[in-house]
């Protein structure tokens, strides 16, 4: 019975989420394209190795670069697109 009320709560809020949301939690093993741009020219991108990351204490994004398999943190003007 614990099994199905939990899955329930899961079903429940899952519904209860725009697609966006949906979609973070689904991208989290997927790479994705990383571009920053200043004035409107593109400056810089990189490919990561999976989800890239934003937290309440910055202003930018971090994630591990497939390149050079380095960690990457950055802010600025960027774009951010999920490869599927």
């Amino acid at each position: 019975m614990k099994k199905i009320l939990t899955g329930i709560i899961i079903i429940t809020g899952l519904s209860s989420c725009t697609d966006a949301t949906v979609s973070q939690f689904g991208g989290l093993g997927d790479k994705h394209t990383v571009e920053l741009y200043s004035g409107g020219k593109l400056v810089r991108s990189w490919v990561s190795t999976g989800k890239v990351i934003s937290t309440e204490r910055s202003d930018g994004y971090y994630f591990r670069d497939q390149q050079c398999d380095c960690n990457v943190e950055v802010s600025g003007d960027l774009v951010i697109t999920r490869i599927k």
